[in-house]
Parts: structure tokens; C-alpha cells; sequence
């Protein structure tokens, strides 16, 4: 049997995981359904005769696939850095194991690896985010995703109240979505434009990041926005017993700190709690009403 190639890997990864979609990673042994598909011989074959550069990126593409799968099944999971190693190196785990199977390992084999790979990454998922152990029933075998969308832009602009002609350069869009579709857009009309988000993309005006980790350098943006990203999060953090509001509202700081004089900050949805303790001297700010919606949209300018 051939030897599978890098391509047929990156397909046979998203297969996986395209087949055990939606399904609840905190489910009790008698409704879990998650399962290894097609460990083949080839396939064990491929993974020990990788070398290490491969099997590295390899383990990063599988890694990126599947936070993707976890966001799009929750997109208030939050991964950092640290985080992030952790799932590689279960995955890591997993390649060794398969690499040690035996060329005729029979199915109990292949059930026992598949149940450990599962039962580490729902540990590794409950230790990262925590409140995923409450709010997932184990009875369920699959889960309703609480899912985020890229909207377009003129959408995005009009939640926001942005008036283009208004717009001071340069601009960052904070969760500006794997497409990039107001990034791409705004450079198209040519503004200076970038985005950060937390998934994989060759884009050169866009840097993978996590919100809460990337640098706001003091004084360097124009034009701020975040549409249902960040101060989404942040409500949420905000509502939850076991939150991560505190670096929440110290980021946010730093946010606006981030501004150039007379630079603005457009988010939705709104952050009541946090805006109505904003220095005057410091920052103006202004809410608008949304149709349709039971949030409003806000804009913090750092003042001359």
C-alpha cells in the first residue's frame, strides 16, 4: 500500500475532525460517540517514517484545525499561548502512539487509543475553560454550537455608525476573522488596514494573535474596531462566576492607551459597566442604538 503524502495527511486530518463535528467531547462513555477514523496501515506508516520538521507541521496544522473546531463549536472558548502548547503536545502524544501501533493492531487496540486521545483532550478543554464542564450536559452525545459569524463590511460599518471619511489611519480590527472581509475591504479604498485574529493566515496585513495577549503599543492606531468581538468576550467574562474580566478590563485600558490623539475605538456590543468610569478628561465617548438589536454600538476617542 502507498505511502500517504503531506497533502492526503491534511485531508485525512480534516476528515477526522469534519467526522466527529458536533459532537460532545464531555459526553459519558454510554452516548460518546467520538472516534479515530481509517488508522490505517499506510497511515502509521507515513507517521513513523515523518521527520521532525514534517511531524512539526504536521502537529501545528492539526492543532489549528481543531481550535477552529472548538471556536466554531463555542466561540467564547479562549486558548492562549500556553494553552495552545498543551493541545499540541497532545497531539504530539497521539502521533507517538500511533507511531507504536503494531501493523496488525486490531480494533480493542485502536478503541483504547481513541478513548485516551479523547478523554485527554476533554481534560485539556475542562482545565482551560473551565465553565465548558457546566454548561455541556454529558447525557447529550452532540452540542449546539454557540457559533460566530464574519459579517460583511458595509454591515459591519453600519452597526458600528463608522463614517469612513472620519477614519484616521493607521487601522486594526481586533477579531477580524479568518477572511478578513472590513480589512480587505478598507485596503481596497485605500486605507491602512491590518487585523489580528487567533487562527492561521498567510495574509501580510494580518497577525495571528490572541486578543488578550497581543502588544497594544501607547499611541500607535488611528481607527480601532471590534465588531462582536472583543467587548462580546468581554461581557461575557463579565457575567460569568469564574470570568477573566479583570484582564478583560486591563486590556481594554490598554486599548485605548493604544489610540493616537484624537484616534477612536468602534466596538459592539456596548460596555456599560465599564464606560461609565472612563476618565472625561481623557477619553469622549459616544453610544449608538442598533435596530433590531438589545445592544448599542460605542465609540471611545482619546482626546487631543
Amino acid at each position: 500500500m502507498p505511502n500517504l503524502n503531506e497533502e492526503n495527511i491534511k485531508q485525512h486530518i480534516k476528515e477526522q475532525i469534519a467526522f466527529n463535528s458536533g459532537k460532545n467531547l464531555l459526553a459519558s462513555e454510554e452516548v460518546n460517540t467520538l472516534q479515530l477514523i481509517d488508522v490505517t496501515e499506510s497511515l502509521v506508516e507515513t507517521i513513523r517514517n515523518m521527520d521532525a520538521e514534517t511531524e512539526k507541521q504536521m502537529i501545528d496544522f492539526l492543532t489549528d484545525e481543531a481550535l477552529q473546531e472548538f471556536c466554531r463549536v463555542n466561540q467564547y472558548f479562549s486558548f492562549n499561548t500556553e494553552s495552545v502548547n498543551e493541545l499540541k503536545a497532545i497531539y504530539a502524544l497521539l502521533n507517538r502512539n500511533i507511531r507504536a501501533l503494531d501493523n496488525n493492531a486490531n480494533q480493542a487496540t485502536l478503541i483504547a487509543l481513541s478513548q485516551q486521545h479523547y478523554a485527554n483532550l476533554c481534560n485539556w478543554l475542562v482545565q482551560t475553560n473551565a465553565f465548558a464542564g457546566k454548561m455541556y450536559d454529558n447525557n447529550e452525545e452532540t452540542v449546539q454550537a454557540v457559533a460566530c459569524s464574519e459579517y460583511a463590511p458595509d454591515l459591519q460599518l453600519a452597526l458600528l455608525h463608522i463614517d469612513l471619511e472620519s477614519l484616521q489611519h493607521p487601522i486594526l480590527d481586533i477579531g477580524c476573522g479568518r477572511e478578513m472581509n472590513l480589512v480587505n475591504y478598507l485596503r481596497d479604498n485605500g486605507y491602512e488596514a491590518y487585523g489580528i485574529d487567533r487562527f492561521d493566515n498567510e495574509n501580510p496585513y494580518y497577525t495571528k494573535a490572541d486578543w488578550l495577549e497581543y502588544a497594544y503599543e501607547p499611541g500607535k492606531w488611528g481607527t480601532i474596531i471590534s465588531n462582536l468581538g472583543f467587548s462580546n468576550h468581554f461581557v461575557h467574562h463579565n457575567l460569568r462566576a469564574d470570568g477573566n474580566f479583570r484582564e478583560y478590563a486591563q486590556k481594554y485600558m490598554e486599548i485605548l492607551a493604544s489610540l493616537k490623539a484624537g484616534g477612536s475605538f468602534h466596538y459592539a456590543p456596548d460596555l456599560p459597566f465599564i464606560e461609565k468610569h472612563l476618565d472625561k478628561q481623557k477619553y469622549a465617548f459616544s453610544g449608538f442604538q442598533i435596530e433590531g438589536y438589545d445592544f448599542r454600538a460605542s465609540k471611545v476617542t482619546a482626546k487631543c
